[in-house]
């Protein structure tokens, strides 16, 4: 196989998966290095393919994935101590948590897709920022940090605000 059907076999895995493949997983599919699928990852976003690079691994972002559900950006303030309440406050009340934003005062408006839909997702990157010793991108802002978020309807949304302004996680 050459790399341009490697690049075509790796869009079709993405398009038909709903969960994020990681770099490591098609590294092994392909037998090839971990780098070579970032590689390849970079030349499919050049010809204008919009993937994602979750905490989990890529995803195709689907144009319509959100048609049908109340997409808003929220604020927030907080330490990692008060990052697993965030998350399942957001997840448990019909919420998903797309992405993190803060604006840095050098790089300007910082974006990290996360794709938070369940307890599983929250966890795995808790654990993940754990085992890897690091630090949320809200720790560059002293905590301050937005969320896209997608939830069910206006209700989740309301529900959502209010249970994280008594937490004291909204800025």
């Amino acid at each position: 196989m050459n790399a341009i059907q490697r690049r075509d076999k790796i869009i079709e895995i993405l398009s038909s998966s709903e969960v994020p493949i990681s770099a490591t997983t098609l590294s092994k599919e392909f037998s090839v290095s971990r780098q070579v699928i970032v590689g390849d990852i970079a030349l499919i976003r050049a010809f204008g393919l919009s993937i994602f690079a979750t905490p989990r691994g890529y995803l195709l972002k689907n144009k319509d994935e959100n048609k049908d559900r109340f997409v808003k950006t929220i604020a927030c303030k907080h330490g990692v101590d008060k990052l697993k309440d965030e998350l399942y406050t957001i997840i448990d009340n019909g919420g998903a948590i797309l992405d993190v934003i803060v604006e840095h005062s050098i790089y300007g408006e910082l974006t990290g897709p996360l794709h938070i839909f369940s307890r599983y997702d929250a966890d795995e990157f808790i654990k993940k920022v754990m085992d890897h010793n690091a630090q949320p991108l809200s720790s560059l802002t002293e905590g301050i940090h937005l969320h896209t978020i997608s939830c069910t309807n206006e209700d989740s949304y309301k529900r959502i605000m209010e249970i994280l302004k008594q937490q004291n996680i909204l800025l």
